[in-house]
C-alpha cells in the first residue's frame, strides 16, 4: 500500500488585485497492491470509512477507501490545518494493513504466545 500526498498553495487576490493571503490544498491518493485491491473488491470495502469529521456534534465518515483510491483533496486556509489534516490521513491509513491482514486471516488460526511481547 502506498499513500501519495501532494501539497500546493494559491494566492487569493482581492477585486483590486491586492493579496488577501493564501489557500493551501492537500491532495492525496491511495495505491494498493493487487492483493490488497483484491481484498477491497471481494469484501466491497469501497465505502469503508478511513477518516471521520464532526458535523453538528456527530461523528460522520469523511474519506472512504474508494474515495482515496480515486484521489481526494481538501483546501484549507492555514498551513497548520493542512499539516494537522495530513497527519490524520496518515494515521488513518496506518490501520488499513491491519484491516487487510484480519480479513485475509479468516478461516485460519491465530496462535498467541504468552507473555505477549
Amino acid at each position: 500500500m502506498r499513500l501519495n500526498i501532494q501539497r500546493s498553495q494559491n494566492e487569493v487576490r482581492g477585486m483590486l488585485g491586492g493579496s488577501k493571503g493564501f489557500t493551501f490544498t492537500l491532495s492525496y491518493r491511495l495505491d494498493l497492491t493487487p492483493a490488497e485491491r483484491g481484498v477491497v473488491d471481494k469484501y466491497k470495502l469501497f465505502d469503508y470509512p478511513v477518516t471521520f469529521s464532526t458535523f453538528q456534534g456527530t461523528r460522520v465518515p469523511d474519506d472512504t477507501i474508494g474515495k482515496m483510491l480515486n484521489g481526494a483533496s481538501q483546501t484549507v486556509n492555514s498551513v497548520e490545518t493542512l499539516l494537522k489534516n495530513e497527519e490524520v490521513i496518515k494515521q488513518a491509513c496506518d490501520s488499513l494493513p491491519i484491516l487487510f491482514n484480519v480479513i485475509q486471516s479468516f478461516g485460519g488460526t491465530e496462535v498467541i504466545d504468552y507473555p505477549r511481547k
